[in-house]
């Protein structure tokens, strides 16, 4: 199913961050795997505490209600906050928590059996929104959503910063996380042995040659989860490949054959060729999760890795001293061109055969208001969708960086995209195969050339 995405205008989102950025700790966006501060807790019962319902409401939610949400890099204290605080005012609900990092996997079977729970946050992996749709398994709120208002009385839809994904004129998700791929490096480090940050990609290669001749890797990523460095290197060099045009990932999302057999797309390619042909990729990526990767990077055995925002928080634990993480929006565009910010949501969704339904809507409208943002913010360090001040709360330089690189009037921000399930396994197994040198750049099209006609059929 066609979907069409909204652009985040750099306005929007330099106003998103400038405000998170005088703010709060910083932190991580969707990404699979355990975060160092995530308790997994799969199906565990959270017994709403009793307390009365505010003065002049009447509560007249009752019975079982389950929450799933995935636990990664931003962990899960805002969940359990807003779970305790939503049971206190709806004592007569029985409130049930399936979380954890491995959650999407181990509730698959019952999405597919019919009894799915009765709210959901995608994000993670095992997740894909784009499929949940297709398989009409999410409760079409279109109608709804125009006229919910949140526990503040606020229209929802004029609270977001980034807007529901349109599925044929219809809305099944609300984003709740706002984000950016990147690439991260420790700016402490580079001040030390006299590296210079990249702003491009001639710049990207030879810095990082240099480095590789200090005897350190310069680049890691996670061969387990290969989107990250299809959302940290592919995706901005195609658009900097198409003359700073962001529409091309529309087309990408569309499953346009001919978009992969492109200029563009060869061309973006063929720098990654370049990267990988120069020795410059860590060989040790092949079969790495995404913690392991994250802990070569720490521990300085590799200089750059392509990450989302949540990366500094999920591995809040493990960071050493003295280590400084810098963000740089992206290292793909030629010399004098703009940077490219590829910025990702992760949504939430009511079941569409959820057994509590106004529960589920109830929580949603809990959920997306400003006193919930600027918690999110707070417990884990990024911003919430949705508009709030955040100029209280404390930022760290990683935030600081992001804002200054998308407050930038010449940064380009591409589409929020959700892409096809089968697409995005044949893309990954075929980005580790090519920067593993194991097939060409001309078979990695013909591959994504196949599973794009194959889903027009």
């Amino acid at each position: 199913m066609q979907k069409k995405k909204v652009v985040l205008s750099g306005a929007v989102i330099a106003s998103l961050l400038a405000v998170s950025v005088g703010c709060g700790t910083k932190e991580a966006a969707s990404t699979p795997g355990t975060s160092a501060a995530a308790t997994p807790t799969p199906a565990a019962t959270a017994a709403a505490t009793p307390a009365a319902t505010p003065t002049g409401a009447a509560d007249n939610l009752k019975g079982d209600f389950e929450i799933q949400y995935f636990v990664g890099g931003y962990g899960d204290a805002w969940w359990k906050k807003m779970v305790e605080e939503f049971g206190k005012l709806h004592p007569n609900l029985k409130i049930k928590q399936s979380a954890g990092p491995k959650i999407n996997d181990q509730m698959q079977p019952r999405w597919i059996q019919g009894d799915p729970p009765d709210v959901v946050y995608i994000d993670g992996a095992g997740s894909s929104e784009a499929q949940m749709v297709k398989d009409d398994q999410l409760l079409d709120i279109t109608d709804w959503f125009k006229g919910a208002k949140n526990t503040d009385g606020k229209l929802i839809s004029d609270l977001l910063l980034a807007k529901p994904i349109d599925y044929s004129g219809k809305t099944f998700t609300i984003p709740l996380v706002f984000g950016s791929w990147g690439t991260f490096y420790d700016k402490a480090w580079f001040k030390d042995k006299g590296w210079k940050t990249p702003t491009d990609f001639q710049s990207f290669l030879e810095v990082a040659k240099q480095i590789k001749g200090a005897g350190v890797n310069p680049y890691i990523y996670t061969g387990m989860y290969p989107y990250y460095i299809s959302g940290g290197f592919l995706d901005s060099a195609i658009i900097s490949e198409n003359n700073g045009d962001a529409s091309i990932l529309k087309k990408i999302e569309a499953l346009d054959p001919t978009v992969f057999s492109s200029d563009p797309y060869k061309k973006a390619l063929k720098k990654l060729e370049q990267v990988r042909d120069a020795g410059l990729i860590d060989p040790a990526f092949v079969g790495i999760n995404h913690t392991d990767s994250q802990m070569l990077f720490l521990q300085h055995k590799d200089a750059f890795i392509p990450n989302g925002l949540w990366v500094e928080n999920e591995m809040k634990a493990n960071i050493p001293q003295g280590f400084t993480f810098g963000f740089i929006p992206s290292i793909t565009q030629d010399a004098g061109k703009p940077s490219v910010v590829v910025p990702y949501t992760s949504q939430m969704a009511i079941a569409k055969k959820a057994k509590n339904p106004e529960a589920a809507k109830a929580f949603v409208q809990y959920i997306f208001t400003e006193k919930s943002a600027v918690q999110w913010a707070e417990l884990s360090g990024v911003p919430m969708n949705l508009k709030a001040d955040l100029e209280t709360s404390k930022a760290g330089s990683m935030a600081k960086d992001a804002a200054k690189s998308f407050n930038d009037k010449n940064t380009i921000v591409a589409p929020v995209i959700a892409v096809n399930k089968d697409y995005e396994k044949v893309r990954n197994d075929a980005l580790v195969a090519f920067t593993s040198k194991k097939i060409t750049a001309d078979e990695v099209i013909k591959r994504l050339v196949d599973v794009a006609n194959k889903a027009k059929k």
